[in-house]
């Protein structure tokens, strides 16, 4: 089995994902090679919690230019956690 904090590789905080916090839905970056169960094995172990669903989606790298080189980002994998309805609620603002 592959190490839980390989898989999860950040949480991902923006306004989109603060508003789908208050479903209980959590949005990480993770492994590209990391499928669902995997995912969903991971975050239980590491913030100890139950897991209902999980959402992948690819995220292919943009085209970026600096002067008259260009090249492109790195391709990502995101996923969106659903917890299920008893399980505790994760903190990543506390200091």
């Amino acid at each position: 089995m592959k190490d839980p904090r390989d898989i999860i590789k950040r949480p991902v905080i923006t306004e989109n994902s603060a508003d789908l916090m208050a479903e209980k839905k959590y949005t990480f970056e993770v492994s590209p090679k990391a499928n669902k169960t995997e995912i969903k094995n991971a975050v239980e172990l590491v913030f100890g919690v139950k897991v209902e669903k999980v959402n992948t989606m690819n995220l292919k790298g943009k085209f970026k230019r600096m002067g008259r080189y260009g090249g492109y980002r790195s391709d990502r994998k995101k996923a969106i956690v659903q917890l299920s309805e008893d399980s505790k609620e994760l903190d990543f603002f506390e200091a």
